[in-house]
């Protein structure tokens, strides 16, 4: 598969279309399963306060892949994501009630790298709670 949009189309500051992402506690138990990550302090509110966590958090990379569907979404293609990385600045809080927490992001293209690999940089912002919970979010995708 190949990613839907063009190289030829996109310039330095085109925006990705926003995405929110709801997380629940159930969600974390089921990434917890197919992970495998059972740390309590994805799961047990108890233990998550005992080492100065304010609840529990959800799982750093859970984080780091909501954020880059934006991207996947917007190429059609997970294969055309060359590199990515983030910091993590700030756990995602996820409260033991119906709504959980939003993971709210958005991207746009940085810059245009490589016009031969037809590669763009991706700039991503992750916030959840009105805090950023991801730095340095960037994804190396490669266009049509």
């Amino acid at each position: 598969m190949t990613a839907k949009i063009s190289y030829d189309d996109v310039e330095a500051g085109t925006e990705l279309p926003a995405q929110t992402f709801p997380v629940t506690r159930a969600t974390l138990v089921r990434y917890a399963g197919a992970s495998g990550d059972f740390n309590p302090i994805h799961w047990n509110e108890k233990f998550a306060k005992e080492v100065g966590l304010p609840d529990v958090i959800a799982h750093g990379m859970f984080t780091m892949a909501e954020a880059v569907r934006v991207v996947t979404d917007w190429t059609g293609d997970p294969g055309a994501v060359v590199e990515y990385g983030v910091r993590f600045t700030k756990p995602v809080v996820v409260p033991n009630d119906d709504e959980g927490a939003v993971i709210e992001v958005s991207a746009k293209v940085a810059a245009k790298l490589d016009d031969q690999a037809r590669t763009v940089r991706v700039d991503l912002t992750a916030t959840s709670a009105g805090q950023k919970v991801l730095g340095m979010s960037r994804a190396v995708v490669r266009l049509a």
